[in-house]
């Protein structure tokens, strides 16, 4: 028995314990190329092939071109000078093409009932009539907690996309 093994078992028996452990669990390492949904790099190593630590998606397999790409729904916040636009769209990088902005400040999950409650929420700076809001320390604050974390809020849409994918199977 090595002297310091965590348990009292022969050093046969502790490669036969890790190489259970290592089946069952995985072992998380960097990918060997980047997922080719989410684009992590992070991994999870079996003895049947990688799979992405962020996604879950099998490393290696392509997602089947004739299905239609899963639908995300986003409530995104753009700056425009001093103003911030709460509005949403399933096709951000189309919406965002046509809506002239300065920044992308945040992206958070949902569709039109979370817009239409943030839009309430922060009803005290609206700009009358539009989704155009005040910089107010509110507004300012709620999109500080969703950009908590998240250098890029593209990678994060990338990653809701590519978990909806997974979870279709």
């Amino acid at each position: 028995m090595p002297a310091d093994a965590p348990v009292s078992l022969c050093e046969r028996h502790l490669a036969v314990a890790s190489d259970w452990a290592t089946a069952r669990d995985g072992v998380a390492d960097l990918l060997p190329a980047p997922c080719g949904l989410c684009g992590s790099r992070v991994g999870v190593r079996y003895p049947s092939g990688w799979l992405c630590a962020v996604c879950e998606w099998r490393h290696g397999e392509l997602p089947d071109a004739e299905l239609p790409p899963p639908r995300v729904d986003v409530v995104y916040y753009l700056r425009y000078a001093d103003r911030i636009k709460i509005g949403t769209s399933s096709n951000p990088r189309q919406r965002l093409g046509a809506i002239w902005h300065d920044e992308l400040l945040a992206f958070e999950r949902g569709g039109r009932a979370l817009e239409q409650r943030r839009h309430a929420q922060f009803a005290a700076d609206r700009y009358g009539g539009t989704e155009w809001f005040r910089r107010s320390d509110a507004l300012t604050r709620h999109v500080a907690v969703l950009a908590a974390g998240v250098e890029d809020p593209w990678q994060l849409h990338a990653r809701w996309l590519s978990e909806a994918l997974a979870a279709r199977g």
